[in-house]
């Protein structure tokens, strides 16, 4: 996988970096103002059967998968926009918005030009969490959800 941002589905000007936080991660190109569209999570739609299959047998290092509902996935590895490479935080400046089987990023709050773009993973509560290295004054310590979002 070629690591880019597509333009085609940014609606801001975005950056790839060699992130603090995790390998690569996208940066505000511009100022971006609270509440704005910022790049549409693209990639390879499987349903249920395909998705398990790919489980299965991935071996990735690094999977850049979205559970858009019980019945869809999206893998950002294969066709992906560049939204793959938005690093997690406990305090994220961007949101996601699931529409129908889209994915999209808006911004939560004003976010100055050259700062990381993060979301929340808000991975499932495991027995083995997934430690955290977000920085962040709030970090849980973990990717995981502690509890209801």
């Amino acid at each position: 996988m070629k690591a880019t941002i597509n333009p085609d589905y940014t609606y801001r000007k975005l950056i790839l970096f060699r992130s603090k936080i995790q390998g690569r991660g996208v940066k505000a190109g511009e100022n971006i103002p609270a509440r704005a569209l910022v790049i549409e999570h693209t990639g390879r739609l499987m349903n249920r059967k395909q998705y398990r299959e790919f489980r299965l047998n991935d071996t990735r290092k690094h999977v850049y998968v979205w559970g858009i509902n019980g019945y869809w996935a999206m893998d950002g590895a294969v066709g992906g926009s560049g939204a793959e490479f938005v690093n997690h935080s406990c305090d994220p400046n961007l949101r996601v918005v699931f529409c129908g089987r889209r994915i999209y990023y808006h911004s939560r709050r004003a976010v100055k030009k050259g700062e990381e773009l993060t979301i929340d993973y808000g991975f499932e509560p495991s027995k083995n969490p997934v430690p955290c290295h977000c920085g962040a004054k709030a970090c849980r310590g973990t990717i995981n959800r502690i509890g209801p979002k």
